[in-house]
């Protein structure tokens, strides 16, 4: 089975693409980078079950740079489905970046 997709962004780590099918386009993550993303959650499951008050400051930190990691992806998705014209699968809420 032959399906084509279409790349609606330059592919950094992240590339926005329309599957074949589907109603809106999705997001490609780079396997490095997806190794990357499950590993910091490693990283942060180990701090949660060390259960010492001061790992507490390297998990605050870990979550903080996996969430710009993800947001930044966000970001870069609604970016690239406003210059095609597409509408969001979802609605976009004011964001608190604490």
């Amino acid at each position: 089975m032959t399906k084509t997709l279409e790349l609606l962004s330059d592919p950094i780590n992240f590339a926005v693409v329309q599957l074949p099918e589907r109603n809106y386009p999705g997001v490609v993550i780079q396997g490095d980078t997806l190794n990357g993303l499950v590993r910091s959650l490693e990283e942060m499951v180990n701090l949660v079950k060390s259960n010492q008050s001061e790992d507490l400051e390297d998990l605050a930190v870990g979550i903080q740079m996996l969430r710009e990691q993800l947001s930044a992806a966000r970001d870069f998705y609604e970016a690239t489905c406003a210059k095609q014209g597409i509408e969001l699968p979802y609605s976009k809420r004011i964001r608190d970046h604490r």
